[in-house]
């Protein structure tokens, strides 16, 4: 397997699709993988059309749903079959697709949130740890040299013990029904039969509490939140605040909106210890402000001196080249062909990207932000280390 290229195929992505160009873009960056085939839309002509001429493959490899292309794929030569699958499709259909790509012998990488509810994650769950296939969520944030930096410097314990978080995701694009224009984003981020329970909490809020558990490392271990939603007629929330405790003791504020007009993508992260603290912007992601009692505000920079290993070993480019949203997602990619090419081999694959743990605790962390608001804004705690499904009976 070392001497070739690892075979993708791809559900979603199809015509009017945002996310499934991102992930062949992301997957073919570093050279590692090749897109061979895939089930593009829920329709069948719009699956083969797509797949013909969004991603220039043979009608042959463009399957009219993602049930015939496992069974198809499955009967292929080896030297021929895709090796892995990507799940790119509203929340609703994860589950299933995942499922059938597990006994179907494949590999998974799927977007977030891992499903549309919380007892279909759990059984999820079981069902890829009681397998030997590999799974990558796509939290792509944690791919920024730059959060690499600041989870490395968290860890060193240069800025002492956590007080203080503050993680935001701020976004304008649906400040007016978009849903009611005919947008196709729209539509289904705001459908609770195909979101799930919660609209801009489960859409990027996750995002926010997957970065700011992944720097700190450290788990949300209670919420109170309190959801709104502005737009009329809209079934789910499109804004938000949540109050945090941590497991290390420190509080925090999550915040996500997709109403604040103006907003483009503005993730921003602060955290804030006893001896010093910190600050990212996604919109601009090489630089990491480090901030001290004592002296002034440092600046570290993407592929600068005195970085970690651990940003330097997610930096492609010389300091100076932008690296951004492609970069990022493409070395969940890149770490995820290693760990997959390491297991064929027999080797210990190198699990360095979000998985199935991380799926589930987003799915509680929504399951907990909306009974939460629909309570009054009342503490829930959230569940320390993930439990499966019989677990939690």
């Amino acid at each position: 397997m070392a001497d070739r290229k690892l075979r993708m195929g791809l559900i979603g992505g199809g015509e009017g699709a945002f996310i499934g160009a991102v992930h062949r873009m992301a997957a073919e960056l570093d050279g590692e993988i090749e897109l061979v085939c895939g089930a593009f839309s829920s329709d069948p002509e719009r699956s083969r059309r797509s797949g013909e001429h969004l991603y220039r493959l043979p009608a042959a490899r463009c399957y009219p749903d993602y049930r015939t292309m496992f069974d198809s794929e499955a009967t292929l030569d080896p030297s021929r079959r895709m090796d892995f699958v990507t799940v790119a499709t509203p929340n609703h259909v994860h589950f299933d697709a995942v499922v059938l790509a597990i006994e179907a012998g494949f590999d998974v990488v799927c977007d977030k949130p891992l499903t549309h509810r919380l007892e279909d994650a759990l059984t999820l769950a079981d069902r890829v740890e009681q397998s030997d296939r590999l799974f990558c969520l796509t939290h792509n944030y944690t791919g920024y040299p730059m959060v690499r930096e600041a989870r490395s410097l968290v860890a060193s314990g240069r800025l002492g013990r956590i007080r203080r978080v503050s993680c935001e995701y701020l976004q304008g694009w649906l400040a007016s029904s978009e849903e009611a224009s005919g947008n196709k984003q729209a539509e289904w981020r705001t459908d609770p039969g195909r979101a799930g329970a919660a609209g801009c909490f489960g859409d990027i809020g996750t995002h926010a509490q997957n970065l700011l558990e992944f720097v700190t490392g450290e788990r949300i271990e209670a919420i109170a939140a309190d959801l709104s939603t502005w737009v009329d007629g809209r079934a789910l929330d499109d804004d938000g605040n949540v109050l945090l405790r941590l497991s290390g003791g420190g509080r925090g504020v999550l915040s996500a909106s997709q109403i604040a007009v103006g907003e483009e993508n503005a993730l921003t992260l602060r955290i804030y210890g006893e001896q010093g603290g910190l600050e990212w912007h996604q919109m601009s992601p090489n630089t990491l402000r480090v901030k001290w009692p004592d002296r002034s505000v440092t600046l570290r920079r993407t592929g600068g001196p005195e970085t970690s290993t651990e940003a330097v070993s997610a930096t492609r480019l010389p300091a100076g080249h932008p690296e951004g949203y492609l970069e990022a997602f493409a070395l969940l990619y890149r770490n995820f062909a290693r760990a997959l090419r390491a297991r064929n081999d027999g080797r210990t694959p190198d699990l360095d990207f979000p998985g199935i743990a991380e799926g589930v605790r987003g799915m509680h962390f929504i399951d907990a932000v909306v009974k939460s608001a629909n309570d009054g804004g009342r503490w829930l705690d959230l569940p320390g280390k993930r439990k499966t499904r019989t677990e939690e009976r």
